[in-house]
Parts: C-alpha cells; sequence; structure tokens
C-alpha cells in the first residue's frame, strides 16, 4: 500500500468517525435540552447540510480533476 493510498483512506476513515460523532452529539444535544421532533428535526438538518456541502466538494474535485 502507497502512502497516498493509506493518507486518502485514512482521511476518510477520520472524517467518517467525526461526522458519526457529531451526529451522536446532536442527537444527546437535542435529547437533553427536550428539543422535540421539530427541534430534533432543525439540528440535524443543519447538520445535514453542512455534510452535504463537504460531499459535494469532495464530488466536484473529482469530477474536475483539481486533486492531482
Amino acid at each position: 500500500m502507497s502512502f497516498e493510498l493509506f493518507e486518502e483512506y485514512s482521511l476518510y476513515l477520520g472524517v467518517g468517525g467525526l461526522i458519526l460523532f457529531m451526529i451522536f452529539i446532536v442527537w444527546n444535544l437535542a435529547k437533553e435540552s427536550k428539543a422535540g421532533r421539530f427541534g430534533t428535526f432543525i439540528l440535524f438538518t443543519a447538520l445535514g447540510l453542512g455534510l452535504l456541502g463537504f460531499l459535494i466538494k469532495t464530488v466536484l474535485v473529482e469530477v474536475m480533476g483539481l486533486g492531482q
């Protein structure tokens, strides 16, 4: 395995772990603050938009070939 391939896998694994941790934090925040269904929906929507931005950026970099 090359060093570049290891870095790429580590990046996606690390970012994926951080995303899961953020989901847990938002869920715990919604539960402890008694946000209700609508409040929990708003919290996860805000988190989801951030994740969507990261995914769109990743796809655009790969499609446009700017990652070299």
